[in-house]
């Protein structure tokens, strides 16, 4: 008999948290009937300055099946922060999370730009990523080469083993769900192994937290820039007030310099008098 679900979700804090934010956004973008267009990551919004999307594009979903089949998936991967005796565990769990988000969305838009600029391939430009596969598939993959023994289980029917899982998922996915994302899912598997095998390291709470201030000044300043949303407090308004005297070059002429000086005539005139 299987532990109750209130001591599994104590065991993966972090896991638990991250389903909670998806599903909230899944729901409110069901309740706002916003579409993938509106929140997802694609070459030309990337162009436009967007880049805000890297983050919206990881935690949206549109399609509930899609959502369902990521949030099975990564709490079966959530076993990652009990792992803290082979060197993972909740810290490095919520430290390589942040990597995975942005990395995996740098790298689609790379991989985007190389199929659109070196193969011509022009529908790439606006394909939309959308969803939390990219962190998925990342921690998949890392969990496939820390602890090869582990099983996935999805949807608590199937169970995969966790050394051929990336891989499978990447096809089952594209299978069942043919308008998935195969370069953003295979992203996330180039980044996990990069992470897995050492390539990327050296995450600590205090770049983790340098990085996240990054991540929101980017994303807020993003927004503002792109027109999506428009932050008054950021705003900067003029000090210059017309009533106060200014002093200005009219022309130079020879070498002397014409100086004109508005509003200072009537103290200079109080003077004469």
């Amino acid at each position: 008999m299987g532990k109750p679900l209130f001591y599994e979700i104590l065991e993966k804090p972090a896991t638990s948290c991250f389903i909670g934010i998806c599903s909230v956004i899944w729901f409110y973008i069901q309740k706002k009937n916003i579409g993938y267009s509106h929140v997802g990551l694609s070459y030309e919004t990337a162009l436009e300055g967007h880049y805000w999307r890297i983050i919206t594009s990881a935690f949206s979903h549109i399609s509930v099946l899609h959502l369902v089949f990521n949030m099975s998936s990564l709490w079966s991967l959530g076993v990652v922060e009990q792992l803290g005796n082979i060197g993972l565990g909740l810290e490095f769990y919520l430290h390589y999370t942040l990597v995975l988000v942005v990395l995996s969305g740098v790298l689609v838009l790379g991989s985007y730009h190389v199929l659109i600029q070196k193969f011509k391939l022009e529908y790439f430009r606006r394909v939309t990523a959308v969803g939390y596969s990219c962190v998925v598939f990342g921690w998949m993959t890392i969990l496939s080469v820390k602890q090869p023994s582990s099983k996935l289980e999805l949807f608590g029917l199937l169970s995969l083993p966790i050394s051929f899982a990336p891989f499978e998922s990447l096809i089952f996915t594209s299978i069942i769900v043919p308008q998935a994302s195969f370069v953003g899912h295979l992203s996330g598997i180039i980044v996990g192994y990069s992470i897995a095998w050492g390539l990327i390291h050296g995450m600590n709470n205090y770049w983790a937290i340098t990085m996240l201030s990054w991540m929101l000044i980017i994303f807020v300043l993003s927004l503002k820039r792109s027109g999506t949303f428009n932050f008054r407090f950021l705003d900067i308004e003029s000090v210059t007030d017309p009533s106060l005297p200014c002093v200005r070059f009219l022309s130079t002429t020879g070498h002397g310099r014409s100086l004109q000086m508005s509003n200072l005539a009537v103290v200079a005139g109080a003077d004469l008098v």
